[in-house]
Order: C-alpha cells, then structure tokens, then sequence
C-alpha cells in the first residue's frame, strides 16, 4: 500500500486527473452536437513530466520527514532458535 501511495500514485496522478477532464469535456461536446476533444492530442509528454516532478517531489518529502531519530545502533537481522530475527534500532 506504501509503495502505491508514494511511488504510483503521484507517477500516475496528472494522467489520471486529464483522463477525468478529457471525460467531462467531451461528454459535454457530445451532448451539444459537437466532436470532443481528441485523446490523441493529449499533452502526454508534459504530464509524464509532471507525474515525474511530483513522485520526485513526494519521495524528497517523504525523505526530509519519516524515519528514525538519530542515535540509536542498528541490530541487523539475525539466524536465532530456527527463525530470522528482523532487524532493528536499538536507544
């Protein structure tokens, strides 16, 4: 669930919210007599690059702000009693 809250979502979240004017608009031409807009003329390329920014953007965030206080000692995982002991922090 992390993985697509911070790495596909904001990857795919431009395309999404374009995908959504793009049904809007032209059910709306549609609904007039009117050809909508094309699919084909979409802006893909400036909204891969705004997916990218903004999974660039979220990873840097997520960076600056999750994680452990500074100071503890890492145990690293370990082969006890017939199980793998994960790895931890230690204070």
């Amino acid at each position: 669930m992390r993985t697509l809250l911070t790495r596909i979502l904001p990857l795919l979240l431009p395309v999404l919210v374009y995908l959504g004017w793009w049904y809007l608009a032209r059910r709306r031409a549609l609904a007039r007599g009117e050809t909508g807009p094309a699919l084909s003329e979409a802006p893909w390329t400036w909204l891969f690059v705004a997916g990218f920014a903004l999974l660039v953007m979220t990873l840097v965030v997520l960076g600056l702000t999750w994680g452990e206080e500074p100071g503890g000692v890492y145990v690293p995982p370990r082969y006890e009693g017939g199980k793998i002991v994960p790895g931890h922090i230690e204070r």
